[in-house]
């Protein structure tokens, strides 16, 4: 499952990809976009950007330390006017969300 990225300044998501693979789960070496934590990224007209990602469990140690990170790390992307993320865990997230890069990179490929 790939992100689904909703912006028509491609450019400024391209930026907003680039911060979130900066962030970790500090349990993985693999950034959380190649985890496949994040779900959606919608950019508005206005630049206001919202994200939904989920964590690789409910009860994730990084719960109420992750989200906020990632959150402001995106509001420091130039060009973004604010940045709000939403945390789901519908749909689970699964193994095989992830990418080919980080299955090769945690043993699964």
């Amino acid at each position: 499952m790939s992100a689904r990225i909703i912006a028509k300044n491609t450019s400024l998501a391209q930026q907003v990809i680039d911060m979130i693979k900066t962030c970790y789960d500090p349990e993985i070496p693999v950034d959380i976009w190649e985890l496949g934590l994040i779900y959606e990224i919608n950019l508005d007209e206005e630049n206001n950007l919202k994200v939904l990602m989920t964590l690789t469990s409910p009860s994730c140690p990084v719960a109420e330390t992750l989200p906020p990170e990632v959150e402001q790390k995106l509001k420091g992307v130039e060009g973004i006017k604010s940045a709000k993320i939403d945390l789901t865990f519908e749909p689970s997230w699964e193994k095989t969300m992830m990418s080919d890069v980080a299955q090769v990179e945690l043993g699964f490929m």
